[in-house]
């Protein structure tokens, strides 16, 4: 199965459609569409969040780019070696993953950064396509509990086998795969010290560790 993201009028949401339509007249020079992925498809790691930021990756294309959760996200990568470059807050500031791509459970932007069941299950299709054209993929790493619940439906597992819980990891046993689990580097996750730079820091030197012992 070859990845193959939404077109960039995708229409099989009516709220987020109708959205974007707001959007696009609010934010001419917006993106305003379905965010690519950002990284290889031959990564071994995949991070996965909720959706696009407003004002971050629907502004930007490219996943956590714009916002605070990049800025807590991709300098934590840099400092483990999964990313080199200086990240800028745009598309284009030469940034480079490395053996890590980052993508979303919902590729459009939500009203009120909150998604909906048929929203999630709507653009499964394309998480799942995007899983299965990674043939190095062994660590997928979710931020937060909807990105979590979007990987194991996506997948076909039971939620209630795998408890979400920051630091958590789960063997996904039937795809050869390991779900770790991390708080959403959010600003109001920061702010409010459910989640802290040390602590996601924490999470990504989990992940290297991971990865490594599974060489």
């Amino acid at each position: 199965m070859s990845f193959c993201p939404p077109d960039k009028n995708c229409s099989l949401c009516p709220r987020l459609l109708a959205f974007r339509a707001q959007n696009m007249n609010k934010f001419p020079n917006y993106y305003n569409g379905p965010v690519e992925p950002f990284g290889s498809l031959d990564a071994k790691i995949l991070i996965v969040g909720m959706a696009p930021g407003l004002n971050g990756a629907n502004q930007t294309n490219r996943p956590f780019t714009g916002d605070y959760a990049g800025d807590v996200l991709y300098p934590a990568l840099q400092k483990f070696g999964l990313a080199k470059g200086c990240y800028q807050r745009c598309k284009n500031d030469g940034f480079e993953l490395i053996d890590t791509r980052v993508t979303n459970a919902v590729r459009c932007v939500p009203p009120q950064n909150k998604i909906n069941t048929d929203e999630a299950k709507n653009c499964s299709q394309f998480l799942l396509k995007e899983i299965l054209s990674m043939p190095n993929l062994k660590i997928i790493l979710s931020l937060g509990a909807v990105s979590h619940q979007a990987v194991l439906r996506t997948l076909n597992y039971k939620l209630s086998a795998f408890k979400f819980a920051h630091g958590a990891v789960h063997k996904l046993n039937e795809h050869n795969l390991l779900l770790l689990d991390s708080y959403h580097t959010s600003r109001y996750n920061i702010n409010t010290g459910l989640l802290t730079v040390p602590m996601f820091e924490k999470i990504i030197a989990d992940v290297k560790h991971l990865l490594e012992s599974s060489c």
